[in-house]
């Protein structure tokens, strides 16, 4: 009996988080231009650009960044949250896309989709580990591809605009550099 109640609640939690995820891309989806921007939080842009080009294009020192040097570039688990948060607003940004250039935003929005994919499963992961402290080994692992996959993102949708839509190019661009903490404090 008590492990049939824990299944139907572990079924009901996840439904639940399915149904809120949709829900939230909806209105996101609902949002215009300025109002997406707008709702980019603050990441450490440049930090990620790093860790995301060392995980995507390995060089001769692939111990190059330490656990802890990876975990505070990011800003820690709230930074992993930021980021997971975010990559909902840029697939949003690129099925905004559509409207312009139908064909090639598809394909971006879709890869775009599985790149978010791959950084909620490391964000999972390392807020589990770091939660429960367990696998605490595995967490820089993580860090690293949430790192890989938000830059892939990045990329893909300024990539995407540059060749699209020349006049929103250069907002997107100010406004990714303008997420970044180093820059909007100064």
């Amino acid at each position: 009996m008590l492990p049939s109640i824990f299944f139907c609640s572990f079924i009901v939690i996840i439904l639940g988080r399915v149904l809120y995820s949709e829900a939230a891309m909806r209105r996101l989806y609902r949002c215009d231009w300025n109002e997406l921007i707008g709702k980019l939080e603050a990441i450490p842009q440049a930090e990620v650009a790093r860790l995301g080009d060392d995980y995507l294009n390995p060089g001769p020192n692939q111990i190059q960044f330490e656990p802890a040097d990876i975990w505070t570039a990011l800003g820690g688990l709230e930074g992993i949250h930021r980021m997971r948060r975010n990559a909902r607003i840029l697939v949003a940004l690129a099925g905004h896309a559509q409207r312009w250039n139908f064909t090639e935003s598809v394909i971006v929005t879709e890869r775009m989709r599985r790149d978010a994919l791959m950084l909620q499963r490391a964000t999972l992961q390392v807020t589990l580990r770091t939660a429960l402290h367990i696998g605490r080994m595995r967490v820089p692992f993580h860090l690293h591809e949430s790192a890989g996959a938000y830059h892939l993102m990045t990329k893909r949708l300024v990539t995407l605009y540059k060749n699209s839509h020349s006049g929103l190019y250069p907002r997107l661009v100010v406004a990714l550099d303008r997420t970044n903490p180093q820059i909007s404090a100064a």
